[in-house]
């Protein structure tokens, strides 16, 4: 089978973690990166989750609609307006 090269850039740093990462596989770079080709053409995806980082809106967004579940939960006909000042009440005075 015929061989083709290719060149990746990447971060100077990224590169020499990936080289030292590779070493202590006991294999060179260009292996692992064979390796991942092969196992993308195998596999037909890429063989590991690519996610992006979760924003801080997103994870604002997540904890409120989990806060919103827990409410619905216990109180599933709604607060009354008094209600909901005595658990704010409350909150403060635990915070004291």
């Amino acid at each position: 089978m015929a061989t083709a090269a290719f060149s990746v850039r990447m971060d100077e740093d990224l590169k020499n973690d990936f080289e030292k990462t590779c070493e202590s596989f006991g294999i060179s770079m260009t292996a692992a990166i064979n390796l991942f080709a092969t196992a993308v053409v195998n596999e037909g995806r890429i063989p590991f989750e690519i996610r992006r980082k979760s924003s801080e809106r997103e994870e604002a967004l997540a904890l409120f609609r989990a806060s919103r579940a827990h409410a619905l939960a216990k109180y599933p006909n709604g607060m009354t307006l008094d209600e909901i000042n005595e658990l704010i009440a409350a909150t403060r005075a635990e915070r004291n």
